[in-house]
């Protein structure tokens, strides 16, 4: 054997090796601690009523715990609807480590008790958390009927753990003042997060939809690519593959097939199914907080079928009296030329080029990527013009600090929604 051919076996075994070693990982999910204790799950657990929720929102100073989560944290309710019910969620947002919790609350008596779990996403730390707000420590204001935010002592105490044990390192959080109001779209990628920082559900997946508020999401991105026949799905790769699906046989682009082979031949990394436009767009508004959907293009043709679809649900949104935001994104000058062709400014763009395109076809959102600065000038150039400017995508937790604190920005998007959440309710 030549040394050429030598060195591109051996080249490719080891390729191959990798390959295989980054499926085994992006199989993999932090897994979600589970803890209920008695006094959460007994019957006479009481859900929160809708005004104790808005009365706990606020920015927090830390005490006990402050190694785990920093000197201060920002409080925030979201909400999943399924069917006729309704779950509320406490997320906790820190500006360490990507750290966030999410919690679940109860009342016994004049006692608050919240549970669930945190994470850290910039490693795979995770763990359960316990807190109570004592009758003392302003549970019996809370739950007398008149919570008022921003007069109460409230002081949440709490215990958290790694892993599924259970929570024995001390955190404490006492009430500083309410939460930053400016409106910001926070904006999670592929749908509120990527399948490899190996959170509980696969990225753009309507299973990921539905978690991204929780992590601080005001609104998402999504991958737009179309099947053989037509049907508009979520996904982000060109190709096939093992960094997003399951082993399946299948090989070749989303366009290669059906959408019905593609549902029941292929799974995501999770197992969800690659779902259409439309199931997410659904999803979004009949069980979701979010605001706003970014419609990333990520195919080649004529957008008059995601144009029908974006109507359609502004339409749907407006008459529920719901606030929905759903962009076609322009990142590249063929998908611009197929906008104009749409002629149509009814339906709202967000453009990645430059501010001469944002102008030419009118789009309601220019977009530049982080790394081309803060440019305050033009962008507020633009915001006088009545347009938003969001940038992406910005992960690097210094630099969000720095463009939430300096820059002009109406939105960022992020892979960890949670600390931008963190820096926009916690600004003042």
């Amino acid at each position: 054997m030549s040394v050429r051919r030598y060195t591109l076996l051996t080249g490719y075994i080891l390729l191959t090796g990798w390959l295989l070693g980054c499926q085994t990982d992006y199989e993999k999910m932090v897994p979600v601690p589970a803890l209920r204790s008695p006094a959460f799950s007994s019957p006479e657990a009481r859900p929160l009523p809708a005004p104790l929720l808005r009365a706990v929102e606020g920015v927090y100073a830390v005490s006990d715990g402050a190694n785990l989560v920093g000197g201060q944290v920002a409080l925030k309710w979201t909400y999943l609807i399924q069917g006729r019910d309704t779950t509320h969620y406490l997320s906790v947002f820190t500006g360490r480590e990507a750290v966030f919790f999410v919690l679940e609350g109860r009342r016994v008596g004049n006692t608050l008790l919240f549970e669930g779990y945190w994470r850290k996403l910039l490693n795979t730390d995770t763990g359960t958390a316990r807190f109570t707000i004592p009758a003392e420590q302003g549970g019996s204001r809370l739950v007398s009927g008149e919570p008022v935010t921003g007069l109460l002592p409230i002081t949440l105490q709490g215990t958290y753990s790694y892993g599924d044990a259970e929570p024995v390192f001390s955190v404490t959080f006492t009430y500083q003042r309410p939460l930053n109001t400016r409106p910001f779209a926070i904006l999670a990628h592929r749908g509120g997060g990527r399948t490899s920082d190996l959170l509980p559900a696969s990225e753009n997946s309507v299973e990921m939809i539905r978690l991204a508020s929780r992590l601080g999401a005001t609104g998402i991105e999504i991958d737009i690519r179309f099947t053989k026949d037509g049907v508009p799905v979520l996904y982000h790769d060109e190709q096939l593959n093992l960094r997003l699906l399951k082993k399946s046989g299948l090989v070749g682009t989303v366009g290669d097939y059906t959408y019905q082979q593609l549902t029941t031949m292929v799974q995501l990394m999770h197992g969800e199914r690659i779902p259409t436009l439309t199931e997410v767009l659904e999803t979004v508004l009949t069980q979701t907080p979010l605001q706003l959907v970014w419609l990333d293009t990520k195919y080649q043709g004529g957008m008059e079928t995601v144009r029908d679809i974006q109507q359609a649900y502004r339409q749907k949104a407006a008459a529920m009296g719901r606030k929905l935001d759903i962009l076609i994104g322009l990142p590249d000058e063929q998908s611009v030329q197929q906008y104009e062709q749409l002629a149509d400014p009814s339906a709202p763009a967000l453009c990645e080029l430059t501010v001469e395109t944002v102008r030419r076809v009118d789009a309601s959102v220019w977009a530049p990527r982080w790394t081309l600065g803060q440019q305050t000038e033009t962008i507020q150039a633009l915001q006088a013009e009545g347009r938003r400017v969001f940038t992406w995508t910005l992960d690097d937790p210094v630099y969000i600090e720095q463009y939430m604190n300096q820059g002009r920005f109406d939105g960022i998007l992020s892979n960890y929604p949670s600390v931008i959440a963190f820096y926009h309710y916690a600004g003042q």
